[in-house]
């Protein structure tokens, strides 16, 4: 992982090898943008009720939204019907005030999306307060869950529910209470916080963005983190020490003053970068995707271009397509793209072909630790698949709209 500092951003850039696979960027200003992670106190602007969802003031220039799904409220306080039942408009009213966090950014036109059910991630648990909540990750083998689930009994606070993470692999009971002991102190500060007043405001802010990112992905599949800014540097390794001291000597300062290549140049960051913006991706073989961004989805279409194979037709499409698989999925992980994606590959008369690649998506995806749901080939030869929405992409967060086309790509001609 490279981390590169300016005055408006920290670059993050993840490489496999020296291929890159991951590109976020956490820019300086993004109070009110970057605020994924970050607990407020919010107060209720509006009920819909044909919209099932709530509008919430949470002390930024635009209101959050809260939907019907995310609200928590004590069955004690609410008349009528049973709790499933129950209408947005009877669980919450204009003007009350509640503690909600932000689960996804500000997209577009559309504000951040809260919930009323609070976590606080650690390194290898998650704290979720006022709740008897105990879950452990699906990810790992069946003899680690069984082990860790006689540990959950001895570190669980006892108002509190737990959720323990993959990194808990192999951890033992004296590190995952640590854990969960800091997790349940941080939340007593932000009730103590929230006491203070009701107004719209911000109580607890998610760590920096790079901290973030190691606090989620750091393990021994890493073989080094390059920061270029000495505070940053200072910053995570502290963090990682307090969390994972094994894996403090993987963090790395790259000294700018000494070093003869700027850290991006050092690792082709910055050649890989213009390549991750271009409409057209090229396979190796010769093959090309083309990808296009729309308000409602993403369309990738896959061509042979110059691969003209060696044997017949369908293994010269099927070879092709396999290839894009995995680019397809290596591609939306870098730009970041979320939504609705449809996949064009070229038509293939055999079924066990079709099956496979699809097959080879699936496997390519599951490298990716954001959300997918992907469907069968249909009979025109289109792959419907989801990515969950978390930011924006990687092309909105290094652009801006061309004032003069307005993001269309063409100039009107105002003579004609």
């Amino acid at each position: 992982m490279c981390v590169h500092t300016t005055k408006e951003a920290t670059h993050i850039a993840t490489l496999e090898g020296r291929s890159m696979v991951e590109y976020t960027v956490a820019k300086a200003a993004d109070e009110t943008l970057q605020i994924d992670g970050n607990i407020y106190v919010g107060r209720i602007q509006n009920v819909l009720p044909g919209m099932e969802l709530a509008f919430v003031d949470i002390g930024i220039p635009k209101n959050a939204v809260l939907y019907r799904g995310d609200v928590t409220f004590d069955d004690d306080d609410v008349d009528g019907t049973p709790a499933n039942t129950k209408r947005i408009e009877e669980m919450i009213r204009a003007g009350q005030t509640i503690v909600c966090q932000v689960t996804k950014n500000a997209i577009g036109a559309k504000g951040a999306r809260l919930t009323q059910e609070v976590s606080l991630p650690g390194r290898f648990a998650v704290l979720v307060p006022n709740s008897s909540t105990v879950g452990i990750s699906k990810r790992l083998a069946d003899g680690e869950r069984r082990r860790l689930r006689k540990i959950i009994d001895e570190v669980k606070p006892e108002r509190h529910g737990v959720i323990i993470r993959t990194a808990a692999e192999g951890v033992s009971a004296e590190d995952l209470a640590r854990d969960v002991t800091s997790l349940a102190e941080k939340w007593d500060a932000i009730e103590a916080e929230v006491a203070k007043s009701n107004q719209p405001r911000l109580i607890y802010r998610d760590l920096d963005l790079a901290v973030r990112v190691l606090r989620e992905e750091l393990n021994d599949d890493y073989r080094g983190v390059l920061i270029d800014d000495r505070d940053l540097y200072e910053k995570v390794r502290e963090y990682v020490l307090a969390v994972n001291p094994e894996l403090a000597d993987r963090i790395e300062y790259y000294d700018r003053a000494t070093e003869d290549l700027p850290l991006f140049e050092r690792y082709f960051v910055h050649e890989q970068l213009h390549r991750a913006l271009d409409r057209k991706v090229f396979l190796p073989s010769g093959g090309s995707l083309i990808i296009e961004r729309t308000e409602a989805l993403t369309v990738v279409d896959v061509n042979t271009g110059k691969n003209v194979g060696k044997t017949n037709l369908e293994e010269t499409v099927f070879r092709n397509n396999l290839e894009a698989a995995e680019e397809v999925a290596r591609q939306l992980r870098l730009r970041d793209i979320g939504g609705i994606i449809v996949i064009d590959f070229i038509d293939m008369e055999s079924k066990a072909n079709r099956d496979a690649v699809a097959s080879a998506l699936r496997q390519a995806l599951s490298r990716d630790k954001t959300r997918t749901q992907v469907f069968d080939i249909s009979e025109l030869g289109l792959v419907e698949m989801t990515r969950k929405r978390v930011n924006e992409g990687l092309l909105e967060s290094v652009s801006s709209v061309c004032t003069v086309c307005d993001g269309r790509g063409f100039v009107l001609s105002t003579g004609l």
